[in-house]
């Protein structure tokens, strides 16, 4: 009754009162189901300090409330609460993006939500300078950011600029939040790239790098945006997960500390040729601008092949950088299609695959002979050749455990052969599958779950080792 009253000061006292009560949750039910409807109209008042109470109230009615959450929607509170985000009063906009944050939990409410342009509205709190604001924004982001339109409206709005800026934070709770926004918004490649941009990347390594400072989704963000930025995540991390596909326009620079900016590749191969380790390039994709009005199973003619060396193309208005093209591994791509995807089982796609990759890289080695495998010196002979560090796979003939580790990964993601990819140290590389075992009881349909192998591409190439194996464990170590 008191919340209906023309004084401005009961009010506000009988809302601070809901939200004290709302500690019993007998309490938190009845007031719900009565009071709901008028602290909602309350969030239109003119005066502030009504706004904030009535807010802060809905708050502590609507946490961990699923029934007093319908009862806030049906009361019509979405578009008042996202204008009150625009509110003065610290208090206020910080209350209004809890309650929000509550409803988002149901998907239904999150859509309306993000339906009425909440992103655009909550960038003005992400640019506060009051913590509980900057922390209560950032975990309504991250409740909201996991639908692809709302992450395009953020990007428009130009919320992302203040959201990196708050992994800065020296307060945890918002770096937390913070980081927890970025991991859910680097869903998808555009977003994770403006956020690269931004300089995303190098604070989260920073972040991660300090015991006092990470958190416990500092290292989910930091992997999330990695995983559109491949050779960064290869370099930084020496692991490529099976669901990290490599794509055309790849490099393995090799190991960088974290922290270490990787150079594009545009400007690697614009360095002189220096005594660094090569930088191994994948482009079996011909250019789209030399490749105009090709049918798709045509194969590129010779001129089309001048491989491994890039080109600048004039498009009208500016002129196109396009990395060396690899017709070797155009080839190798062309004929694995052919031979081993239309093998019966994945087991003998594995075994067939790690069989062609070491048959091109040198074949098998004995392992006592390893020392004399002279492989440094054929790839210092194809650098000389290029002029440049950076070199296209294909042109390695004689090639060692990473550089094989790399090309099968690379094959397998053709042919949707699910494997993942690991840098050891000395030069090791090496490959895992997941293949399920025969039925070792001979009992028909007895699903097993799979199991991890290690794939021999060195000395008996196609030989399976289980994951946790003496032999598996001689292989990746010296």
């Amino acid at each position: 009754t008191l919340l209906g009253t023309d004084n401005e000061g009961t009010k506000i006292a009988a809302s601070q009162a809901i939200s004290a009560m709302c500690e019993n949750l007998a309490s938190k039910q009845t007031t719900g189901a009565l009071g709901i409807p008028q602290l909602v109209q309350l969030l239109s008042s003119e005066n502030e300090e009504v706004k904030e109470a009535a807010a802060t109230a809905l708050v502590n009615l609507t946490t961990a409330h699923p029934a007093n959450v319908s009862a806030v929607a049906e009361a019509e509170a979405i578009e008042p609460l996202i204008s009150v985000l625009s509110c003065k009063r610290d208090g206020a906009v910080a209350s209004a993006a809890s309650v929000l944050t509550n409803l988002a939990m149901q998907e239904p409410l999150r859509l309306t939500i993000q339906s009425h342009g909440f992103m655009t509205a909550i960038v003005d709190p992400l640019n506060s300078t009051n913590s509980i604001v900057q922390s209560r924004a950032a975990l309504a982001v991250a409740a909201m950011g996991c639908d692809a339109e709302a992450r395009t409206e953020l990007r428009n709005s130009g919320g992302l600029e203040p959201l990196v800026k708050l992994l800065h934070s020296k307060n945890d709770e918002v770096r937390r939040n913070a980081c927890w926004a970025v991991m859910v918004c680097a869903s998808d490649e555009l977003t994770a790239a403006e956020m690269t941009r931004l300089g995303a990347l190098d604070v989260l390594d920073e972040i991660n790098l300090s015991i006092g400072r990470k958190n416990n989704f500092s290292e989910a963000a930091l992997e999330k945006i990695l995983d559109h930025n491949l050779p960064q995540k290869y370099s930084q991390m020496g692991f490529l997960a099976s669901t990290n596909i490599i794509l055309d326009g790849f490099y393995d620079y090799g190991q960088v500390k974290p922290g270490e900016k990787l150079l594009s590749l545009e400007e690697l191969c614009a360095q002189e040729l220096n005594d660094h380790r090569a930088i191994i390039l994948i482009n079996a994709k011909l250019s789209e601008l030399k490749g105009k009005g090709k049918k798709e199973e045509e194969k590129p003619k010779d001129e089309d092949l001048e491989s491994s060396v890039p080109k600048v193309v004039e498009t009208p208005g500016k002129a196109v950088w396009i990395p060396p093209f690899d017709p070797i591994l155009y080839d190798y791509i062309t004929e694995i299609s052919r031979t081993i995807l239309p093998l019966p089982t994945s087991k003998e796609q594995v075994v067939a695959l790690a069989q062609f990759v070491a048959d091109r890289l040198g074949g098998p080695i004995e392992r006592d002979n390893l020392h004399e495998f002279s492989w440094e010196l054929h790839i210092s002979a194809i650098e000389y050749e290029l002029k440049c560090n950076v070199i296209p796979i294909g042109k390695i003939g004689k090639g060692t455990f990473y550089h094989r580790a790399l090309l099968f990964k690379v094959l397998a993601d053709r042919i949707a052969i699910n494997c993942s990819l690991y840098r050891g140290e000395y030069n090791r590389g090496w490959n895992e599958v997941k293949l399920v075992d025969d039925s070792p009881l001979g009992i028909p349909g007895l699903l097993l779950p799979p199991q991890i192998f290690i794939v021999d591409l060195m000395y008996e190439p196609g030989c399976l080792m289980k994951e946790e194996s003496p032999e598996a464990d001689r292989y990746r170590r010296i």
